[in-house]
């Protein structure tokens, strides 16, 4: 039986990590916390010969994504269920994974949270690059529609407790089956 997913969008400093660590605790079923965050820790990427300037991030980056974007069906597939972390940084990608999503159950939450906050964040942080949440905002939430919208200003506990709500009373269609419809 193929995995179920669980989908958050929001921009850099949102809280995804925080909002999905929490989860995966919460969930009755067993479900893998993924993101290109972790593939960056892992080491995945020729980081000490991109900073070099060896290999241009530029060129690596689509088919990068690209592949992530194709990991998730291949894992959902395979059984296991999903809660994906992502900033979804246009309409090709959110396009793209409709498509590669079609037939799975798909929950798709966007994570919201002002400038302010967000700014506060990415400098409290210290790893990303400052301005990278001012410039996800303006737009990573324009391309599609939520099953579900949250605040990360609310205490993640309470965040957590909505979203298992909604997500044990989802219905069809879902939001990904409206967006391919």
């Amino acid at each position: 039986m193929a995995g179920k997913i669980i989908l958050v969008n929001g921009a850099s400093s949102s809280g995804k990590t925080t909002l999905c660590k929490a989860l995966q605790d919460a969930l009755e079923e067993p479900f893998w916390h993924y993101s290109i965050d972790h593939f960056r820790s892992a080491g995945v990427l020729p980081d000490a010969r991109m900073r070099s300037g060896e290999f241009a991030w530029q060129e690596l980056r689509e088919p990068f994504f690209e592949g992530f974007h194709r990991c998730l069906p291949a894992l959902a597939e395979a059984g296991n269920n999903l809660i994906v972390e992502h900033i979804v940084e246009s309409q090709a990608w959110m396009d793209r994974l409709v498509g590669l999503l079609d037939g799975f159950d798909v929950f798709y939450v966007g994570l919201h949270a002002p400038l302010e906050v967000l700014e506060e964040r990415e400098l409290a942080r210290g790893d990303r690059r400052i301005g990278e949440a001012r410039e996800d905002l303006g737009h990573i939430h324009a391309y599609g529609i939520y099953d579900l919208e949250l605040d990360s200003t609310v205490p993640v506990d309470q965040n957590v407790a909505l979203l298992l709500k909604a997500w044990q009373a989802r219905s069809r269609p879902t939001a990904f089956e409206r967006m391919r419809a």
